[in-house]
């Protein structure tokens, strides 16, 4: 069997607005990951370690936060003077101009530049996600079912209502999709990796758009659409599967790979590559207590830490303590400081004797953000 001509358009545009301040500043792309990498680089290097060499991102919110990470795609090997690496960023002057109001509305922008490629199949991720996958199980489940498009699913245990709910049948066809529904027929979700006919996806968004006029994301028009008209099949994914979406998710990420059922960033066969600056080894001093916890190069631990990840350039100092906490890239605790169940994003000051527990902050999520360069000082006496 002849192996198509794929392009991988990874969508990278959306504000991330349910991360909160988070991603005030960077596009959520761009967000820090245990400790040493970007969530970006998860889909990178799935695709990297795929053995697909024509990528396409299409940027709208914060690129330049992005854009830092990315260095034409070097680390990933993208940097190629055919194929490889591009950049879509929203511009104006013509067909296709301005900001996209959803996914599918960013994905139909791009109908002129998918045509002048020509791919036999069209490869859509949200770069919002932790998981392995080697797409080429993918692409193999696609051809042999004859199908127009392959849903990539996962099982939820918690909110599948969040997510795109699918049905199938004993066979793998998909006979239902409801986007986040309040009443979810299932614990199915699409796991927001599609891969489609080329042909039929050009023409599909085109016929919405005559249709409905606007197109906004992939669950409210477009997957609907070739559920009811075509033929769709689930690729079940295997393994870990989390949806970096919220501040929840994003911190029980990073405890799942504290306990060692997260994605594996350490596996030889699949590396997970990155354009994280170089660093020293992290630093532990002789009064400091270290337990069940990830120090990225260019950490500095003086006090205690638990159950935590620190990114490169953080410092706990000397009878401070940190507590199943995520803190991102120059956060400083200073000395008497206790921290719990926090993510404190890059930059913050935490003052000598505060004492901040994300379970009190916010009881019904039992996980809260301390902002970007906040500085966070010790109540008045």
């Amino acid at each position: 069997m002849r192996f198509p001509r794929i392009l991988a358009v990874i969508l990278a545009g959306g504000t991330g607005g349910r991360l909160g301040s988070l991603t005030d500043h960077r596009a959520k792309p761009a967000m820090p990951v245990a400790g040493s990498y970007n969530l970006i680089d998860i889909s990178l290097s799935n695709l990297h370690n795929s053995g697909f060499g024509d990528v396409w991102i299409v940027e709208q919110y914060k690129p330049q936060s992005l854009n830092d990470q990315l260095v034409s795609g070097r680390p990933w090997d993208l940097d190629r003077t055919n194929g490889g690496l591009r950049v879509l960023p929203p511009f104006q002057g013509g067909e296709g101009e301005g900001f996209a109001q959803g996914n599918a509305d960013a994905l139909y922008r791009q109908v002129d530049y998918i045509r002048e490629f020509d791919p036999d199949l069209v490869l859509v991720l949200s770069a919002d996600h932790l998981y392995r996958l080697d797409f080429r199980d993918v692409v193999q489940t696609h051809q042999q079912s004859g199908a127009a498009l392959t849903v990539v699913t996962t099982r939820v245990e918690h909110n599948p209502g969040d997510h795109g709910v699918v049905e199938v049948s004993d066979d793998g066809a998909v006979t239902g999709f409801e986007y986040k529904p309040e009443k979810p027929a299932t614990d199915l979700v699409a796991a927001e990796i599609f891969l489609y006919d080329a042909d039929v996806l050009l023409d599909s968004l085109e016929k919405l758009v005559k249709r409905d006029g606007q197109l906004e994301d992939y669950g409210d028009q477009l997957i609907p659409y070739l559920v009811e008209n075509t033929k769709v099949v689930e690729h079940r994914l295997p393994g870990y599967w989390r949806d970096m979406g919220t501040p929840q998710s994003y911190h029980q990420a990073h405890m799942d790979l504290i306990e060692g059922h997260g994605l594996d960033f350490d596996d030889e066969q699949w590396p997970i590559l990155s354009a994280s600056p170089r660093r020293l080894p992290a630093y532990i001093g002789r009064d400091a207590a270290v337990r069940e916890s990830l120090l990225a190069p260019g950490a500095r631990v003086d006090g205690s830490v638990r159950r935590s990840v620190l990114s490169a350039g953080t410092v706990v100092e000397a009878g401070a303590e940190v507590d199943s906490c995520v803190l991102l890239d120059g956060v400083t605790v200073r000395s008497g400081a206790r921290l719990a169940n926090l993510v404190v994003d890059s930059g913050a000051v935490i003052g000598a004797g505060r004492k901040l527990d994300g379970a009190h902050e916010d009881p019904e999520k039992g996980v809260a953000v301390v902002a970007r360069d906040s500085k966070v000082d010790p109540p008045s006496s």
